[in-house]
């Protein structure tokens, strides 16, 4: 059990953003803005095909749990979204590995 949850979703959510944010640097595209991220990962990843529907959602939720992680007053990330955020976090990780394996190998790949 993650021991601060919030904390646990905002980091994991920032590895998926940093990831996806090299990713979009090595296309062109220098974007810093969290929103104009997750609105690349519709356009640029799943509606040009690669990555499937379901991952890009997972992108934007795991964006919403870094939002009460770090915003909310009154609500807090449970254990349960906190693992979540992390097994999600690892997929779009993979998914950007996969995408591009000599610009972001696995460190079991150097």
């Amino acid at each position: 059990m993650p021991k601060y949850p919030d904390a646990a979703a905002s980091r994991a959510y920032y590895a998926a953003f940093s990831a996806v944010s090299a990713w979009l640097t090595r296309q062109g595209k220098s974007l810093s803005k969290h929103s104009a991220v997750e609105s690349a990962v519709h356009r640029d990843l799943v509606h040009a095909g690669l990555w499937p529907a379901g991952l890009g959602a997972d992108y934007s939720r795991l964006r919403q749990a870094r939002d009460v992680g770090d915003y909310a007053v009154m609500m807090h990330v449970t254990s349960d979204q906190a693992y979540e955020s992390i097994d999600v976090a690892a997929r779009i990780i993979e998914a950007v590995h996969k995408l591009a394996p000599d610009d972001f190998p696995w460190p079991s790949d150097t």
